[in-house]
């Protein structure tokens, strides 16, 4: 009987080891990003790109706002992947950071944009945001740095309400083909939990893969739009957004 138990519990320890390298395997083989957003890596006389390591930042090289983007990637998606997007936003005169999360799954890394916040000391309004798992990590994010003013839900939503009775002004933007969102039900569904003065812009034909380059994702629907209008539909309106926090 011992014996058996002895075996049964290196089974068990063998079986979990098992499961968790899988898991790690998994997580570090991400959806790809694509070839628009590795050129959007490159920097030019409007954005200068820079690698800090933990995150990527675009520079605007003329006069900036004083406002800044912190973004968290969707969850399993090679970080990278949101370049197009978030260029065109530093092309607007906006310092953006793009925070790279372990395991690529921004909800076991909800602190990863705290040394950001260190490292820009000229920066006076924080705004944070993501796409689907990662603008839910952002969520938790702000609810505990009240240098946060702002977030901005690409195809996401807030997992609890902990921020609905605060004065953090937030946007919500998705699109009507969002195979992740039950094509808008879930932002319906979990309007409850956000702030009542809340800005909701949804992107005719657009669907969840295409808030960043990294090719169809599974569960999705097709979009009816191209990518580069999703991107730019998206860009305005956060521009927007940002922009209401100007002094």
């Amino acid at each position: 009987m011992k014996k058996g138990l002895q075996r049964l519990a290196i089974g068990l320890v063998m079986l979990m080891v098992i499961l968790i390298a899988g898991f790690v395997v998994w997580a570090e083989t991400p959806l790809p990003a694509g070839t628009a957003a590795l050129a959007a890596l490159e920097s030019d006389s409007v954005v200068q790109i820079i690698d800090h390591g933990d995150y990527i930042a675009f520079e605007p090289t003329a006069q900036r706002s004083t406002t800044a983007f912190l973004f968290y990637p969707g969850g399993h998606v090679d970080f990278r992947a949101y370049s197009p997007i978030l260029r065109r936003i530093a092309e607007q005169g906006y310092l953006v950071v793009l925070i790279q999360v372990r395991l690529n799954l921004a909800f076991f890394d909800t602190e990863a944009g705290a040394p950001v916040l260190q490292d820009f000391p000229e920066v006076k309004t924080w705004v944070t945001g993501g796409h689907s798992l990662g603008g839910v990590a952002s969520a938790y994010f702000a609810s505990n740095h009240p240098e946060i003013k702002g977030i901005v839900f690409w195809a996401s939503y807030p997992a609890d309400d902990r921020l609905k009775d605060t004065d953090i002004k937030v946007l919500s933007i998705y699109g009507t083909e969002d195979g992740g969102l039950d094509d808008g039900a879930k932002i319906e569904q979990y309007k409850a939990f956000e702030p009542v003065d809340s800005q909701f812009v949804v992107i005719q034909g657009g669907n969840h893969s295409q808030f960043g380059d990294y090719g169809p994702q599974p569960g999705d629907n097709p979009a009816t739009i191209s990518p580069e209008s999703q991107w730019q539909q998206t860009v305005d309106a956060t521009v927007r957004f940002l922009a209401s926090f100007a002094p």
